[in-house]
């Protein structure tokens, strides 16, 4: 998220792609509501299904699953050739904006309506809207990333928003609704299968910035791996972990250095809320260990029929445990803990700190946290002998991250900014009396323990040390013969440097900055500011006025993708054969993190539309959260949306003999069907089927909630939806294409 739910109320035009925020993020919503209440916010809603927050919008598109880069590429059509860019800021700020106009010049609105299923005459009418009010802020969640081309969407969502100069501006960005409260602090922690905490790449350098940061030999790291080959190479992720399992029927190779995975320990994730659902249960039944930890019974237990070696931990709430979590909009805030953990159940720390001493890593997980950084850029043991939790984690971590500048991220910092939460302006986050300076939470980046955070990213309209910037420099300096550093006159206000830069390192810094480190500076510099202990390439930065990650230009142009630039490609499961044929998928993929990924070869397989010929739209309850665990376990919640259901337009159930309130059965193309309640409903389209993903107990028909322990069964189960989401999952993320899918129905 570049800018803040609150500084939504500074724009003038709202667009949303694939994101129902007055369901899934009410509070947040608020904002929105009051940006047209006191700004006359226009808002639009582009989405398959009519929302309610479609029903806040002024105006609203019914679009086909999977094909918002089209619409895009069509709103930019009308863009370019009205010439409504900002062309002072492309020129300045922007590389690879030509093949865009190239691109865009075949989506014509007569195009994109065939391919979108939204009239040209509506399209027409959102980029005027849209176009003619800026600042303008663009929204979106799972409905733009989860598909096969999800990168691809988050790719051309930012492009569209760059062509109108709307990034870098209060009121304008690319705001990113997460659907939990902390799903951005466990982003930035490393929670994912392709880097190290602080989006530190899994490369041979940043290993040894870490073994030095955590305080262990760089060869004790190796040591854990295989060989040091496979420190590099990606993980499996979640979507795709019950591949690497032995036993599960899958023709498609995984590389795992010649073994299987054996055992899954789950804290705080609800397996039921994946995709391929039946292939979970696979996963589960033929692990040699299973361990769920957390404070209601994860339903992965229910699911599988392993009897032995399935162990539930009872993990404490967020209530009994403190610690700071971060918002979408990465800032931080503390939590105090309000009770003890009750009976038996233990706070997640405790429970990998079990785990690492009967593993025999104990002392080296815990070591970092006794460590400081000493003024000659040295790392030192602290006087005391035990660590005190969490607030000595919080500060390792300020310690550690310094990619997304987390280095003024101190517990004392963050719980002032806690205690004191009514001294901040619910729209700018700016703090005023003591906390003048500084912006609520701190959004990262915030270089140093004095600085005040940066409220929207790449800004240049203020200094650095108010929290200002350009777009980062992370890929060279040229690109065939192109500069790749913004243009002059285009700087981060005050700054020394008045055209692009490079990012800072101990090489180029006098150069760059025209000043003369001391010997003593240069002893205790880092190789650049990413691994920087002393702090002096960032503190010279800043004084000087300059970024430490540089300024250089956005790339519309990602060379090391499948598609250099954004390109539409029909989901893999599309009710458009012809479309799919004129748009195709990409290639199958090996290795693709460490299991081969199937693309052209599902897409091209058959005319799935024959059999299947309904799309089939998942998303949030306003009632439910994730997996349902919690929310089904409360008897008031329950009774809100006591069971599983589908919303299904009238012509479409009366076509199948299908009365409001029947059972009906939901099959999918890869062989599974969940059996649900059919609500009729016009939000959907004719040939649309929209079901939630909070529900689970149930599997293909069978009532499995026997399986719940005494006393833990919840007031309200049903099918999970993605027993029946299609095979399908994003070229470089491998998120699942949930939103892309297909399914036929019938009465039960």
């Amino acid at each position: 998220m570049t800018n803040s739910l609150g500084d939504m109320q500074k724009s003038k035009a709202i667009i949303i792609f694939g994101s129902n925020p007055a369901v899934n993020h009410p509070v947040g919503f608020q904002h929105l509501l009051k940006a047209k209440e006191r700004n006359n916010t226009q808002i639009i809603v582009i989405d398959p299904r009519f929302t309610k927050t479609a029903a806040k919008a002024d105006i609203y598109a019914q679009i086909r699953p999977g094909t918002d880069i089209p619409f895009m590429y069509g709103m930019l059509n009308i863009i370019f050739a009205n010439g409504w860019e900002d062309k002072e800021y492309i020129n300045a700020r922007i590389f690879g904006m030509d093949k865009i106009r190239e691109e865009a010049k075949k989506w014509t609105p007569e195009v994109v309506a065939d391919v979108t299923g939204v009239p040209a005459e509506k399209l027409i009418q959102i980029t005027n809207i849209y176009a003619k009010n800026r600042p303008g802020s663009l929204i979106w969640a799972m409905g733009l990333t989860q598909h096969s081309i999800g990168t691809s969407n988050t790719r051309m969502a930012p492009i569209l928003q760059l062509a109108l100069g709307n990034m870098g501006r209060a009121g304008g960005g690319t705001n990113i609704l997460r659907g939990h409260d902390n799903v951005q602090g466990a982003t930035d922690m490393g929670c994912l299968a392709d880097s190290l905490p602080g989006y530190y790449g899994l490369a041979e350098g940043s290993w040894k910035y870490f073994a030095k940061q955590w305080g262990v030999d760089y060869e004790y790291l190796v040591s854990q791996f295989k060989d040091a080959s496979w420190m590099t190479k990606n993980g499996f992720s979640l979507a795709r972990w019950w591949a690497g399992v032995q036993n599960v029927k899958n023709d498609e190779k995984i590389e795992n250095a010649g073994t299987h995975l054996k055992a899954l320990v789950v804290m705080g994730n609800g397996i039921t809320s994946v995709a391929q659902q039946a292939k979970i249960k696979e996963g589960l039944d033929n692990l040699d260990l299973l361990v769920l930890a957390d404070p209601f019974v994860n339903e992965a237990a229910i699911l599988t029929d392993k009897k032995d070696n399935v162990f539930i931990l009872p993990a404490a709430t967020q209530f009994e445990t403190s610690g700071y979590c971060v918002a979408t909009n990465r800032s931080a805030q503390w939590r105090y803990k309000v009770i003890e953990p009750l009976y038996e159940s233990k706070p997640d720390q405790d429970i990998m700190f079990e785990l690492a001493k009967r593993l025999g890593f104990y002392e080296q997980y815990t070591k970092a946290m006794l460590m400081v950084e000493t003024p000659d850029g040295k790392l030192a043991m602290k006087d005391k002998k035990t660590f005190t939790w969490p607030e000595d984690a919080t500060d390792e971590i300020a310690r550690i991250i310094k990619t997304i500048g987390l280095t003024g991220w101190t517990a004392e910092r963050i719980k002032k900014h806690t205690d004191n939460w009514h001294m901040f302006d619910e729209v700018s986050g700016a703090g005023m009396g003591p906390m003048k300076g500084e912006y609520y939470g701190f959004p990262w980046p915030c270089w140093t323990k004095t600085h005040g955070g940066s409220p929207n990213l790449y800004d240049t309209s203020i200094s650095v040390k108010e929290g200002g910037m350009g777009f980062r420099n992370n890929f060279g300096l040229e690109k065939d013969g192109v500069n790749l550093l913004a243009e002059k006159g285009s700087f981060p206000k005050g700054s020394k440097i008045e055209t692009g830069y490079p990012e800072i390192t101990k090489a180029n810094i006098e150069a760059v900055l025209g000043i003369t480190l001391t010997e003593e500076e240069k002893a205790a510099c880092g190789a650049n500011w990413k691994v920087d202990n002393s702090g002096i390439l960032v503190q010279k930065a800043l004084e000087a006025g300059v970024c430490p990650y540089g300024n250089a230009k956005a790339r519309a142009i990602v060379w090391n993708f499948p598609d250099h630039i954004p390109m539409h490609r029909e989901p893999l499961h599309s009710p458009r054969t012809d479309l799919a044929q004129k748009y195709p998928a990409y290639p199958d993929k090996a290795n693709h993190f460490r299991v081969m990924t199937k693309y052209i070869s599902i897409q091209s397989a058959k005319d799935y539309a024959k059999e299947f010929p309904i799309n089939m739209v998942t998303g949030r309850l306003v009632t439910m959260n994730g997996a349902g665990i919690e929310n089904r376990a409360s008897k008031y919640i329950a009774a809100l949306t006591p069971e599983m259901f589908c919303n299904v337009h009238p012509d479409l159930a009366l076509k199948h003999g299908i009365r409001n309130g029947d059972m009906m059965w939901i099959h999918s193309p890869e062989g599974t069907k969940i059996k649900v309640k059919a609500k009729y409903s016009l939000t959907v389209l004719p040939d649309m089927v929209f079901m939630p993903f909070h529900f689970a107990g149930h599997f293909q028909g069978a009532d499995r909630t026997g399986n719940f322990p005494a006393g833990t069964k919840p007031y309200a189960s049903g099918e999970s939806v993605n027993t029946v989401t299609n095979y399908g999952y994003d070229i470089i993320t491998q998120i699942p294409e949930t939103k892309g899918g297909l399914c036929r129905i019938e009465k039960a």
